[in-house]
């Protein structure tokens, strides 16, 4: 209770950060509470009220719910009218519902981010050395003392165009800097564009001029009644109406993993941001936004978070280190051990997904070995010149030539940089991230709304898929189609006649009234089409059956309304049934039940017979009819629905909390079996998914038969194959040992075969999925997408490698624990994932073949012509250009291509395969080879060729010499038709294949193409070219359209034969990094090293315990609420923010800070 209670103080101190939501200050809060019967901080106050004590304050302030409803002008039965003025109004008043967001990042920012680069900023540094010393001219300009060094060409001011090529250089690195600020910037905003589209998303019931309305959540205002059922996460604080069996889990803001029973005479009160667990009912709204529970929460965060910045630079270095014993914390918040497991002890960085950690390392392999050439480079440049000058030609160093000789060392120095830069791909992750952006932008269209980016490319390893039945698999628009009642089993609907008058009462009656009054049948949208079901499907297939029977159940229900129901128990997944008592007018009670049929049967002790009167049902009886009627309605895929009836004398009152007592013989009014037809794109879907190498597998809560049927029309399970189809309770038998412990082992035998687990509960789902993941059968580990809607598939969707939430059925806890949401609850919009996945997977191992086969030719080019003629042939300005088109551009360009069909007719490449598999390497290697004997030729021999100067060992201000030029120019074209070749990485044929269908491709081959035109020709000294003519033009492009016809060549040659070859870019060793390699960021440290650094590692988290203690104290210091608040604090931001963190990691680091607070001091001690 404490807990709550002291949220009044802290919801104070937040007043602060908030003073005045309303027009124009204090004057106009008053003038607008004075509206409305009650202020915003009175309803704050009462909202911190807990149980008794806001029953309490709610009897002293209004008198009762009712009095507080006419003082906010609302009505319990009617809600608000539509009135746009008084919905404005109110929201002037009490706030809007929505939480600000913080501030995005701005282009300066992400300017001053990208210009941290390493490469680029030794580029500048000799760019401005280059700069300074091209201004400086030495006295003895003439003098001969100074060798060969600045003879030559130095025709009209040459020299004076020195500064050109500093300038060139800085004026390249700025362009970098802007695309990769650019790039981060759209992607920040398709972020944010993503996390509103997810929040509009979000809609709620709400009761407006007496008519039930879904309206998104922002739009909710104080006074709205809201109608509150199982699944959703309540989106403002209200006050309980009335409920039914409702219970709540709280422990997103208390921490504590109990259910909470709320009711309209013990405990009225629900917080915004707590997940309904079962039960319904409406409630009041009383608080919106930042003045609701949650939103309190987040303003506290949002004023602390100033002050964490600055620390959080200071703890850079610690923050390892308290990842590390944070942990503990979440698992014991919500017993998510799993989660634990997953994330092993790396709050800070989010897990990478396969393919980050794969290229991570990769690029770090490549850009080793860049340093080490570029390195060997600038030393060889110095030494052969020193040597050159000092020793052949013994000339002594004279002081007037040192800024010459210097100059000629920069130079040097900017030819390695240029080696670097060339090797570097620093394309790499930018091709990641637009290939994840696009990819995620277009999967909206195929109705599947990202929430995690990684998961995009996890589907595309996906192995296994575990799907639900009902509405993925299925259309989720149940129809009765037969019935058993009266003793006769009817095939079809039967005409009322056919029934006896009193058991068609029943019916009539049982189905009205025991179903929840949010479950209707709605006219069609259009003239002809099938009547609208609006709620829970299966209720509203059995209202359906009354349609049918020509009765109605709305003057039913109109005569007994929702308040009049004596007790509710509602549908959950233990009872897999629903009753409901009224009170008849002669004082005694009726309790109405419906449920799956094997379990009510159970509980019926007689049944109506032929004449409408009830008979005696035996065991045996029942097993006869189970045989008889169930069994046969089951396989044909029906689900079998038992409705049953039963009469309780009023006096004395039963007791209503003994559910087993009360839901006990029971008299059968009837069976009807419900078919709930299978999408008619479904079993193409399955066969697509089951050509790509991933098994389906249905997990669901129906009975085996019907989920066997079902499978079949599907096609999940084909006659003749081996495969296992098991019922929850079964499958638990089989991988339990005897002490009743789940044995890895034991599921490694079954799962393999198994394609349907039928009446499963949610945990079973959750063992099931964990089962596949951990196991080790297989040499590949699987990579599990599963399915889910209700509540209790929390647990397995995160556990999952990729989670499907569905959209329309699916409930709120159900989409915040996925990474991916089914906006059409569609099998098939799986398939579409996994080709995108796929697909990016693709387009990035695309990238990559282009990009190594530019760099591997670059740096050989650059260092071999800078050891064989001491200058490299293609200038750094030069490397910069083809560096920005070849990463930049080209990672566009084929991280832009869309998926096609065949993607789907192959296997998983699976979590360990390598990046680089043997073809690309061939392809690589073949190109490279291709590239560097044409250069090499045009280098050595070119001037003969084409019957030009030579450019080689020119002096340092010489003019660009056509030479150099055409071997530029090659080089470019090279891979501008490499670039065409790169678009097929599995050895296929007809690279042009589907070319014209990507336009983005096209335009920027074309671009490029057109840009080198306008370089060449008029580039001039600051790209060190000179104007080609038509003649060696067309020699250039013959030397690249070449590049397509040795691709030819190069697809001949087996693979196979080419043992030596080796795949590169292997995932990490083992399944994920080990805890040590996180914890400390991403040096590498060798084994002494490291345990110096445990000590330091304890004696930082020491510090930094207190440090965090001391923090939370001061922000907690006037509020005096200890416990609750920082805990809380924690879940809500993971639960809340899960979407932002991939692009604004200071929250997770925030929660990380708080929360190490938390387990030392929930108590409240005193902080030394």
């Amino acid at each position: 209770m404490s807990t709550t209670a002291t949220m009044g103080e802290m919801a104070n101190s937040a007043v602060e950060f908030y003073p005045k939501r309303g027009g124009g200050g204090g004057g106009a809060e008053a003038n607008h509470a004075g509206d409305f019967g009650v202020t915003l901080d009175e309803l704050r106050s009462l909202m911190e009220l807990r149980g008794a004590e806001a029953l309490q304050k709610i009897q002293d302030s209004y008198g009762d719910v009712e009095g507080l409803c006419q003082r906010l002008k609302s009505s319990t039965s009617d809600g608000l009218s539509d009135n746009p003025t008084d919905l404005e109004k109110r929201g002037q008043a009490f706030g809007q519902n929505f939480i600000p967001p913080k501030k995005p990042k701005t282009f300066l920012q992400l300017v001053w981010e990208a210009l941290q680069d390493v490469t680029l900023i030794i580029l500048e540094i000799a760019a401005i050395i280059s700069l300074g010393l091209s201004f400086y001219q030495p006295p003895g300009h003439e003098s001969e003392g100074c060798g060969n060094v600045s003879g030559g060409a130095e025709d009209e001011g040459e020299a004076e165009a020195g500064w050109i090529e500093g300038a060139a250089i800085l004026l390249s690195v700025i362009c970098v800097v802007l695309v990769t600020a650019f790039n981060d910037w759209s992607k920040e905003k398709q972020f944010r564009g993503l996390q509103s589209r997810i929040e509009l998303e979000q809609r709620f019931a709400v009761v407006r001029n007496g008519n039930v309305i879904q309206i998104p959540v922002a739009e909710m205002v104080v006074g709205d009644m809201a109608q509150v059922k199982y699944g959703d996460l309540l989106p403002a604080d209200g006050v309980l109406i009335q409920g039914n069996d409702l219970k709540i889990d709280e422990s997103s803001l208390t921490g504590e993993s109990d259910h909470v029973r709320k009711s309209a005479d013990k405990d009225p009160m629900l917080l915004s941001g707590t997940h309904v667990m079962e039960g319904s009912g409406r409630m009041l709204v009383t608080a919106v936004g930042v003045n609701s529970q949650s939103g309190i929460i987040f303003t506290l965060l949002g004023a602390g978070e100033g002050e964490e910045e600055k620390k959080e630079k200071k703890a850079k270095k610690q923050d390892g280190a308290v990842a590390m014993e944070m942990q503990p914390l979440k698992s014991a918040e919500g017993g998510e051990v799993e989660e634990r497991e997953k994330k092993k002890a790396n709050v800070p960085k989010k897990e990478k997904s396969v393919l980050q950690g794969k290229l991570t390392k990769l690029a770090v392999q490549i850009g080793k070995a860049g340093l080490v050439m570029s390195a060997i480079t600038v030393i060889i440049l110095v030494l052969y010149f020193v040597i050159e000058t000092f020793v052949v030609e013994g000339r002594s160093w004279l002081p007037e030539c040192t800024p010459i000789y210097v100059q000629y060392f920069v130079k040097f120095f900017i030819i390695g940089v240029t080696v670097l830069v060339v090797a570097v791909p620093e394309g790499l992750p930018l091709a990641v991230t637009i290939s994840l952006a696009y990819s995620v932008k277009k999967m909206m269209k195929d109705n599947n709304l990202v929430r995690h980016l990684d998961a995009c490319e996890t589907m595309g390893n996906a192995t296994a898929i575990c799907s639900d039945k009902t509405g993925t698999l299925t259309t989720n628009r149940m129809t009765v189609v037969q019935a058993y009642v009266n003793d006769q089993h009817f095939r079809e609907i039967p005409e009322p006649s056919q029934i006896n008058h009193n058991t068609l009462e029943m019916i009539v009656n049982s189905i009205s009234i025991n179903c929840a009054y949010t479950s209707k049948i709605m006219p069609p949208d259009v003239e002809g089409g099938l009547p609208k079901q609006v709620g829970n499907k299966t209720e509203c297939g059995l209202l359906g059956f009354l349609l049918d029977l020509k009765r109605d159940y709305v003057p039913v229900r109109e005569q007994i309304p929702e308040e009049k129901l004596y007790k509710v128990y509602t549908f959950n997944s233990v009872r897999k049934s629903m009753s409901t008592v009224v009170q008849m007018p002669d004082g005694s009670f009726r309790l109405y039940s419906k449920g799956a049929s094997e379990i009510l049967l159970k509980k019926c002790s007689s049944i109506l017979g032929a004449s409408g009167e009830a008979r005696s049902f035996k065991p045996r009886d029942r097993d006869e009819m189970v045989k008889k009627v169930i069994e046969p309605m089951a396989c044909e895929g029906l689900r079998t629905i038992c409705i049953g009836y039963r009469d309780l004398s009023g006096d004395p009152e039963p007791d209503w909390d003994n559910e087993a007592e009360i839901v006990t013989d029971l008299t059968c009014i009837a069976v009807v079996g419900i078919e709930d037809p299978v999408r008619p794109e479904v079993p193409e879907a399955i066969r697509k998914c089951q050509r790509a190498g991933i098994t389906v597998r249905m997990v669901t809560g129906d009975n085996i038969n019907t989920a066997r049927a079902i499978a079949a029309k599907c096609g999940i399970i084909q006659p003749g194959d081996d495969f296992l189809c098991l019922e929850g309770k079964d499958f638990n038998r089989r991988i339990r040992n005897e002490k009743g412990e789940i044995e890895q082992e034991r599921i490694d035998k079954i799962w393999p075969k198994l394609r349907v687990l039928a009446r499963s509960s949610p945990t079973d789902k959750h063992t099931l999925v964990k089962g596949i993941i951990d196991s080790t059968v297989v040499e590949q580990r699987q990579v599990v997408a599963v399915t889910g809607d209700g509540t209790n598939d929390g647990p397995a969707l995160k556990k999952a490698d990729v989670g499907f939430a569905m959209g329309i059925a699916g409930t709120d806890v159900a989409k915040e624990a996925s990474d991916i949401i089914l906006t059409d609850d569609n099998f098939s919009s799986i398939v579409k994932a996994v080709m995108w996945g796929r697909n990016v997977y693709d387009s990035i191992s695309k990238f990559l073949q282009f990009q190594l086969t530019v760099n591997v030719v670059a740096v050989i080019v650059a260092f071999t012509g800078a050891c064989i003629t001491q200058d490299s042939p293609l200038k750094a300005v030069q490397m910069l250009w083809v560096n920005l088109i070849m990463d930049t551009f080209a990672s566009l360009a084929l991280a832009t291509e869309p998926p096609t069909e065949a993607l789907l007719l192959r296997k998983p490449y699976g979590r360990n395969n390598p990046l680089i598999s043997l073809t690309m390497m061939k392809n690589i290697l073949g190109h490279g080879v291709y590239q560097l004997v044409i250069i090499f030729t045009l280098l050595f021999v070119g001037e003969k060729i084409f019957n030009i100067d030579s450019g080689r060992n020119a002096p340092l201000h010489s003019p660009p010499s056509e030479h150099y030029t055409i071997i530029f120019n090659t080089f470019v074209l090279m891979q501008l038709f490499n670039e065409i070749n790169a678009r097929k990485i599995h050895g296929e044929r007809n690279v042009f294949d589907g070319i014209f269908a990507n336009p983005i491709f096209c335009s920027i081959v074309l671009g490029t193409f057109g840009v080198q035109i306008v370089i060449v020709q008029f580039g001039g000294k600051p790209f060190s070219c000179a104007p080609l003519n038509v003649e060696q033009w067309l020699w250039c492009l013959f030397v690249g359209v070449g590049e397509l016809l040795w691709g030819q060549v190069i697809a001949t040659v087996p693979t196979s034969h080419l043992k030596c070859l080796k795949e590169a870019g292997h995932g990490p060793g083992t399944d994920e990094m080990t805890e040590d390699e996180l914890a400390e960021d991403e040096e590498e440290i060798d084994h002494a090293e490291r345990e110096l650094r445990r000590g330091q590692i304890l004696w930082f988290r020491g510090l930094n315990r207190i440090q965090t203690q001391m923090e939370v104290v001061s922000t907690f210091k006037r509020s005096g609420s200890f416990q609750g608040a920082v805990r809380r604090r924690s879940s809500v931001l993971s639960q809340l923010h899960d979407v932002t963190n991939i692009s604004t990691p200071t929250h997770v680091v925030l929660s990380t800070a708080n929360a190490s607070a938390a387990p030392g001091n929930a108590g409240g001690e005193s902080v030394p």
